[in-house]
């Protein structure tokens, strides 16, 4: 652990104290917070924020309704049980790269299938913002809601069978199951499946550079950190935006981490 992430933030929080070029290693000097006031200043910092919560909200929230339609089915089904979990997971064991060269091919203006499949002639989908956004937030849905399903399938486990009998004697509708017994005794599963989607899609680059490498406005925090380091080789200011969003990643772990112990308390009958 030392080896693998405590030095490598330690030296991302200390690179990003120094104004330094790989390009002239000489010529470091040392700034203080100045990387960070030149970030957080910028609108481009405020923009990519923007579009990364814009990009998670949604993902997250389709692959959570999507997910668990996928996981009730797969913990009601008797026959082809094995077979069906096999087939939902497939496209989380597919590598993110891989996934977003299928998508990008699919949705490509010269040889994409999908424009002819719809009829929408010579749509360009990554030439505009907005379908960019969506071609990428399919991706990353289809890729990842089988872990999203998979969690759920556990919380699903969980609820105990007696008082889904109970409400049905008692004249509960499927509905009111679903609403007042089933998911209120998911509210740990559902709170660990969302935080750890939420920090994955958050810093989400994969998609992103193949796709789209960051043009048309769909560029994300990950990616900022990366032109600023690797493209333009500024190692102070890309730094800075990797520490920015670590520490992004860390406030949104800590309001998760306590709505889960909410959650578990409750589940516990505590007070």
């Amino acid at each position: 652990m030392l080896g693998v992430t405590a030095y490598p933030l330690a030296r991302a929080v200390w690179l990003s104290l120094y104004s330094y070029r790989i390009t002239d290693p000489a010529g470091r000097e040392f700034v203080g917070l100045r990387n960070y006031g030149v970030v957080l200043s910028d609108h481009l910092w405020w923009s990519d924020v923007l579009t990364t919560v814009l990009i998670t909200v949604v993902t997250v929230a389709v692959e959570l309704v999507v997910g668990f339609v996928f996981a009730s089915v797969m913990h009601r089904i008797v026959f082809g049980r094995r077979l069906i979990r096999t087939s939902i997971l497939v496209p989380y064991g597919i590598i993110s790269v891989v996934s977003a060269f299928a998508w990008r091919y699919a949705f490509a203006l010269d040889t994409g299938f999908v424009n002819h499949w719809f009829g929408l002639g010579d749509f360009a989908w990554f030439g505009h913002r907005w379908s960019a956004l969506v071609v990428i937030s399919l991706a990353e849905i289809w890729k990842t809601t089988p872990f999203m399903s998979l969690l759920l399938l556990a919380g699903l486990a969980l609820v105990p069978r007696e008082l889904l009998e109970a409400a049905e004697v008692d004249g509960a509708t499927r509905a009111q199951r679903l609403f007042r017994v089933t998911l209120p005794n998911m509210r740990a599963a559902i709170m660990v499946a969302l935080l750890f989607r939420t920090l994955d899609a958050y810093r989400i680059f994969d998609t992103v550079f193949v796709t789209t490498s960051g043009a048309q406005g769909t560029e994300t925090v990950s990616f900022l950190a990366y032109r600023q380091t690797i493209i333009r080789t500024a190692l102070g200011l890309g730094s800075a935006v990797s520490v920015l969003l670590f520490a992004s990643v860390l406030l949104i772990a800590a309001v998760f981490v306590k709505g889960f112990g909410v959650d578990l308390a409750r589940a516990r009958g505590e007070r």
